[in-house]
Formats: C-alpha cells, structure tokens, sequence
C-alpha cells in the first residue's frame, strides 16, 4: 500500500516537473521570439526611418540650393553676361543629387501615406525641373525680365509645394517612429513578465526539490522504526 501510494506521488511530481519543463521551454522560446522581433524594429527604426528623415532633410537643402542658384543668376546677371551653361549644369548636378535620394527613400519600407506623398512629392519635383528648363529658355527668347515673372509666379510656388510635401512626409515618419517605439515598449514589456515567470518556476522547482528530499527523509525514518520493532 505504501509503495503503491509512494509510486503514486512520485508520478505527480514527474507530471509537474514535465509541465515545469515545457513552460521553461515555452517561455524560453517566446523571449527568443521577442529578442528577434525587438532587433527588427530596431533595425527599421534606423533603415527606414531615422535615415530616410535625414535623406528627406537634405532633400529640401537641395531644393533650397537650386532656388538660390537660378534666382542668384536672374537678379545679378544681364542678358549678356547670362551663363547658361553654368547654371545648368549646377541645375543637373544638384538634380542628381536629389534623384538618388528619392531612390533611396523608395527602397525603404513605406506606410500607405508614404507612397502617397512620395508619388506628389516626385511630380512636384519634376515641375520644378520644368520651370527651370522654361525659365532658363525664356531668358533666351524673352530677356531676363519675363523670366523673372515666370520665376515669382511659377518656380517659388512649386518650390513651397516641395517643402510642404517633405514636411508632411517628416510628420509620417515621427508617427510610425512613434509606433515602432511603442511596440518595442511592449516587447519589453512581455520580457519583464516572461523573466518573472521564469523566477516562479525557479522557486517552484526548489520547492519541490526541498518537498522530495523532505518526503524521502520522512519514508526513511519510517522504515527505520519500522525495522526496529
């Protein structure tokens, strides 16, 4: 009888101790699970968003910097001393400059919004490249003068209407930042509880350990006064 109920305890004890196991293992794997996931925002809240919002800053520097160099051109030149050459090909480098940014911008992971203001924002670029182009023509055909009006009416419109657009698509990268930031707070999060899991299984298991050498002592005495009477 007593062996029966001896037998039977301790396959209570090797179910429990399984179920500890398999939680251990569980919880092991769910921290893994958080790590990796942890590490993949932190990876896209560089690659696709502290980065591009820096790209999208030097973006409207350039903007800036061709609107300096055409009006620094209409307003200080004459129609004689006009360099047309000059101007273009700053025109073109800077241009450039700005396309492989864009490029770059596109190949990062991109919200809805994104793609939307992206797509704007490229047509508003290529308007002003073709402003430039008519304004630089009109110095040719018309004289500085009507280049100048269509530079006022035209070219600083659609200059604003470039930094408007990468102005809104820096308020789309701070609020996904915002949320990337939130879910790893609750990754975070689920590692403290996963951590204090694991301490209630510690103290579980030393407790069963301290229950089973306790038991086997008090079977031990048992039999020892049993064999002595």
């Amino acid at each position: 009888m007593r062996f029966a109920y001896s037998v039977k305890q301790k396959m209570k004890i090797a179910v429990l101790l399984f179920c500890i196991m398999a939680c251990s293992i569980l919880i092991r794997f769910l921290e893994d699970k958080s790590v990796k996931s942890m590490n993949e925002s932190f990876i896209s809240l560089y690659n696709d968003r502290l980065i591009p919002a820096t790209d999208l800053f030097y973006v409207a520097e350039y903007v800036d910097q061709k609107r300096s160099l055409l009006e620094d051109m209409l307003y200080s030149s004459s129609e004689t001393s006009f360099n047309f050459e000059g101007l273009g090909r700053n025109l073109n480098k800077v241009n450039t400059s700005i396309d492989s940014l864009i490029l770059a911008y596109e190949k990062t992971y991109l919200v809805k919004q994104e793609k939307e203001n992206i797509a704007r924002l490229k047509a508003n670029l290529n308007a002003v490249k073709n402003i430039e182009t008519q304004t630089v023509s009109i110095v040719k055909s018309q004289g500085l003068e009507k280049a100048r009006n269509v530079h006022e009416l035209m070219g600083r419109k659609a200059s604003g209407d470039i930094i408007k657009g990468l102005s809104e698509l820096m308020r789309i990268q701070r609020m996904v930042g915002a949320e990337l930031t939130k879910d790893t707070e609750f990754m975070v999060s689920g590692n403290k509880l996963y951590s204090a899991f694991q301490t209630v299984l510690a103290i579980v298991i030393g407790i069963l350990i301290v229950g089973i050498v306790f038991t086997s002592n008090v079977v031990n005495i048992r039999n020892d006064k049993f064999n002595l009477n």
